[in-house]
């Protein structure tokens, strides 16, 4: 028994060495927010994931072995969205014209895939083997493992949720906008930084799943019944299938070629009907390549009796007040067109 208590000290010393390891900071230094988000969930998982595994392994819980499922998934996830990352931003070519933005998109909605196939359906095969096999096989054991680790886990976890939440929270006010729970959800919903979203949702999923396991963990000790751990398990499965289709569905979104915000949708309808000569908009039709890549298409009614130059002097003012609205916006992805069907 010291033997083991020895052990588990020596682990956890490690554990936090690994996790606080100047690496992260490194690695985070070159790159930008999104991927400062990514590496310090990507470092804290895998420590993580580890230390679950362990304490599952020494102690049989099943709770424990979704969180250890769910950890590894989120380690891999971390190192596919940084494939995302690096491949969006290669040059478009006469195959891409448009880039390879939506790489982004892509990857975020194979990790959303990833989440609930490969972290949600073992956490519920876990779960329900419990109830269809012999119930007297199963038995939690040295469960103050399973509290430290947790306990553990959830102070890296909400340090990870802390740092993406930080860059989510910046995005707000650089606007001038109040932090508030609705613009909060409106943010949430209007985002279009795939990787911020992602790591949000799965750091929120992490937080919960270890409440979840730590109630079901309690619950099975308190009582003397492991029935307890294994449904903490399924909730821990139906929790996490849950984040990742609300992932799946924005990815979706963006991969079908989702519009701009109404935010910024309004910010060009405000700029280009305060040019005196444009009567007005018949349509706006926008589409994100990248988080700051997007089409614009705009069809415009003009005032009547303008002449040639002054039609062409109109068209180079419409497409300057939109680069200012939407200054990451790329010239070369503005279309104007001047309606000329009947009003």
């Amino acid at each position: 028994m010291i033997l083991k208590t020895k052990f588990i000290q020596k682990f956890i010393s490690i554990l936090f060495k690994f996790i606080s390891s100047p690496r992260e900071n490194k690695a985070m230094s070159g790159g930008g927010e999104s991927k400062k988000a990514i590496y310090a969930a990507l470092f804290g998982n895998l420590a993580i994931a580890i230390s679950k595994l362990f304490a599952a392994l020494f102690t049989g819980s099943t709770s424990m072995w979704a969180e250890t499922y769910h950890s590894f998934s989120d380690t891999f996830n971390q190192v596919l969205l940084l494939i995302g990352v690096k491949t969006s931003k290669k040059e478009a070519n006469e195959k891409y014209p448009f880039g390879f933005g939506k790489e982004q998109f892509f990857w975020s909605f194979v990790v959303a895939i990833l989440i609930f196939g490969v972290s949600g359906v073992l956490s519920l095969e876990h779960g329900i083997s419990y109830f269809l096999s012999a119930h007297d096989t199963h038995k939690v054991e040295n469960t103050l493992i399973n509290y430290v680790i947790l306990a553990i886990a959830f102070a890296f976890e909400a340090n990870a949720i802390r740092i993406a939440f930080g860059i989510f929270r910046k995005t707000i006010e650089d606007r001038g906008d109040k932090l508030t729970l609705p613009v909060l959800f409106t943010e949430l919903k209007e985002n279009k930084d795939p990787v911020i979203i992602t790591v949000l949702v799965e750091d929120a999923a992490a937080l919960l799943g270890i409440l979840i396991a730590v109630v079901a963990l309690a619950l099975s000790d308190v009582t003397g019944n492991s029935a307890y751990d294994a449904i903490g398990s399924l909730l821990i499965g139906i929790v996490l299938m849950g984040f990742a289709l609300f992932l799946a569905r924005e990815n979706r979104g963006m991969l079908i070629g989702e519009a701009m915000s109404k935010r910024d949708l309004k910010k060009i309808y405000d700029a280009v009907l305060n040019i005196p000569e444009v009567e007005k908009i018949k349509s706006i039709r926008t589409m994100h390549f990248a988080v700051e890549d997007v089409l614009i298409a705009i069809e415009v009614y003009l005032i009547e009796n303008l002449s040639t130059v002054t039609i062409e002097s109109v068209i180079d003012n419409i497409q300057s007040k939109i680069r200012e609205s939407i200054p990451y916006v790329n010239p070369s992805k503005i279309y104007i067109e001047l309606a000329q069907d009947n009003k």
